[in-house]
């Protein structure tokens, strides 16, 4: 009876340590993995929640641009944690500040949906106009979106075609749905500027 008593509790306590087995830190390029996936609050998730205390750390304290989106995000949606939208947004903004690309996005995709903010797609292209000309595809295909929709200066209209059109795609699907949205873009500017634009190099007077 002893022995199978003891046999029990180990069975216990390997079950035990397998639930709460720690979990690792997310490395900047699993975080942008993620993120691109769209991935990163399932993961915290998937995670039990254990890196709550580690996430906020590394956004509050060490403001880390990518924690900073994340600890945003988690508190922007309550994933893990009590909904903070007005702090989630300042540190998406932060982040933004900071040059990081998917902050930028993120924030434009708020104001081109109107989710936690006013409704302002002007002010969505103001946000990705930046990640686009650092060179971010992401952020190249929603400005060329929004330009084609009507949104944001004429004047970039070329910019953002050149851009895009000269982007390496990663795979078919990618390069044919920044051919439409080029071509939605083409017919709001001279043929003469998309000829101009569709150059190697933009040469502009």
């Amino acid at each position: 009876m002893l022995r199978i008593s003891l046999l029990l509790l180990s069975v216990v306590s390997i079950n035990v340590f397998a639930v709460t087995e720690a979990v690792d830190i997310y490395s900047d390029q699993q975080l942008i993995s993620l993120i691109r996936s769209n991935q990163y609050l399932q993961r915290v998730k998937a995670d039990d929640c254990q890196l709550v205390q580690d996430i906020e750390a590394r956004a509050e304290v060490l403001q880390q641009p990518m924690y900073q989106f994340l600890w945003g995000e988690m508190l922007n949606n309550g994933v893990c944690v009590k909904a903070h939208p007005s702090r989630g947004m300042a540190l998406l903004q932060t982040a933004a500040e900071q040059g990081s690309p998917e902050a930028m996005v993120k924030l434009a995709d708020y104001y081109y949906r109107g989710k936690l903010v006013v409704k302002d797609p002007n002010r969505a292209v103001q946000y990705v106009l930046p990640a686009a000309a650092n060179g971010d595809l992401t952020a190249k295909m929603i400005l060329v979106r929004l330009f084609g929709q009507g949104y944001g200066s004429p004047a970039d209209y070329e910019l953002g075609y050149h851009w895009l059109y000269n982007s390496i795609f990663d795979d078919d699907a990618q390069q044919k749905k920044a051919s439409s949205l080029l071509q939605m873009l083409a017919a709001k500017m001279p043929a003469s500027i998309v000829a101009r634009a569709q150059q190697p190099q933009l040469y502009t007077r």
